[in-house]
């Protein structure tokens, strides 16, 4: 028997401008399909050019009236950020969705951004701080709300405030916890500063569950030259419908997250799966790591410094 898919609904976006990261491929293509065939204009910013174009094209043949468009963005380039930022603020147009989608995740030996940030920590979580700081002007002319893609990975290990870069001693999976950990801290944190100096910016995580998406797969730029065994596993039992969500269901709580009118902000939600690992998508508790105030102005300052991006 055909294993079946939960769904939501999505509300009519028409006249609403969306912008998705990491919507080249996988979950992030989904999404962006999704919310284009409920009527928004969807900005794909892409690092290579190629994949998005193919994205553009299996956008388009679900939905041919479809309003998508690329534009460049390397998330471990805060030049290339910046760049973004002003290719958008030049547009001028206020954007009501931002679903900061893309990662990386576990290169086995230690790589680092343009800038020299362990690669996972500045991709995940500088990158998106910064690019939100960059259109946070067209985010709050567009009242937009912001939902950032943390993961399960959030809920354990714990930021290495001593070696933020992992420079003394390099573990791919811990390293990759930070980077979820600093970045929920950081989309709760957005929220409250928000409602506090009146930006109109509603700001909430969500993650995917666990999901045989591209995320473990095989990746030679990052010096994985084979999928690995979690994601052949993951794959093996998410097709005979164990415990496991589907790259279908995994882009479900950004989705809801982005578009419910019941989802609010400063929330997470995830799939209500057993273990939040598939399933349809619902709110859960917030993660004890993302739960510290005192850690969120920490990275929310030390954020401000190392990318010169000021959030006001």
């Amino acid at each position: 028997m055909p294993r079946t898919h939960p769904d939501i609904t999505i509300p009519d976006l028409t006249g609403k401008r969306a912008v998705v990261t990491g919507a080249s491929d996988g979950m992030g293509v989904g999404i962006a399909a999704r919310l284009a065939a409920a009527g928004a204009e969807v900005v794909l910013p892409v690092r290579n050019p190629r994949k998005g174009e193919a994205a553009l094209v299996a956008i388009r043949q679900q939905n041919p009236t479809a309003a998508v468009s690329l534009r460049e963005l390397d998330l471990s380039s805060l030049t290339s950020v910046a760049a973004l930022g002003e290719t958008l603020l030049e547009e001028g147009r206020p954007i009501h969705l931002l679903i900061n989608n893309a990662g990386v995740m576990t290169p086995p030996d230690r790589q680092v951004t343009a800038d020299g940030f362990e690669l996972q920590f500045g991709t995940n979580h500088l990158g998106h701080f910064a690019l939100v700081g960059h259109l946070l002007p067209l985010l709050r002319a567009g009242a937009a709300r912001v939902t950032s893609q943390i993961s399960i990975a959030a809920n354990q290990n714990r930021i290495n405030w001593d070696d933020l870069n992992w420079e003394r001693s390099y573990d791919g999976m811990r390293a990759y916890s930070q980077s979820k950990i600093a970045f929920g801290l950081f989309g709760l944190e957005l929220g409250r500063r928000s409602r506090a100096h009146g930006w109109g910016v509603t700001s909430n995580l969500s993650h995917p569950g666990v999901a045989p998406t591209n995320l473990l797969s095989a990746r030679p730029e990052l010096g994985r030259t084979d999928d690995t065994t979690g994601v052949k596993l993951i794959r093996w039992f998410s097709t005979r419908g164990i415990l496991f969500g589907t790259v279908e269901s995994a882009k479900l709580p950004a989705l809801y997250a982005a578009t419910s009118p019941a989802a609010h902000g400063e929330r997470l939600y995830g799939p209500s799966g057993i273990g939040h690992l598939g399933g349809p998508p619902a709110e859960q508790k917030i993660y004890s790591r993302l739960r510290s105030l005192e850690e969120a102005h920490r990275i929310w300052e030390i954020s401000e410094e190392l990318t010169g991006v000021t959030l006001t």
